[in-house]
């Protein structure tokens, strides 16, 4: 008996994955969805590309606020984002003189 056909099963383990990293923020969960936070880190692409010397920008900085540390947690816990180094995003809070907790790197 057959429960998932072979193009459901990939994107039900991608939901569960989502949802998994929704619920581990510490305190206060994600409110946004994966894209929709990546979208408002849109004006940090330049500060977070391998290798950039770019500081963050204001606008950078105040999406970064506006976003939160949960939700910079899913992101940086996600999927791969082409173009963006995470250790470099890991960064961002403390370059923008936001104190938020460190997140735990899933491996």
């Amino acid at each position: 008996m057959k429960f998932f056909g072979s193009k459901s099963l990939p994107f039900l383990v991608f939901v569960l994955v989502l949802t998994g990293l929704l619920e581990q923020g510490e305190g206060t969960a994600c409110s946004s969805t994966f894209f929709s936070a990546l979208v408002q880190l849109i004006p940090c692409r330049a500060a977070v590309a391998p290798f950039s010397p770019i500081p963050p920008s204001e606008t950078c900085c105040n999406a970064i606020k506006a976003l939160g540390q949960p939700c910079l947690c899913v992101l940086v816990n996600g999927p791969p984002i082409s173009g963006v180094d995470r250790n470099m995003a890991l960064q961002l809070p403390e370059k923008c003189t936001d104190n938020f907790e460190p997140c735990d790197i899933i491996k």
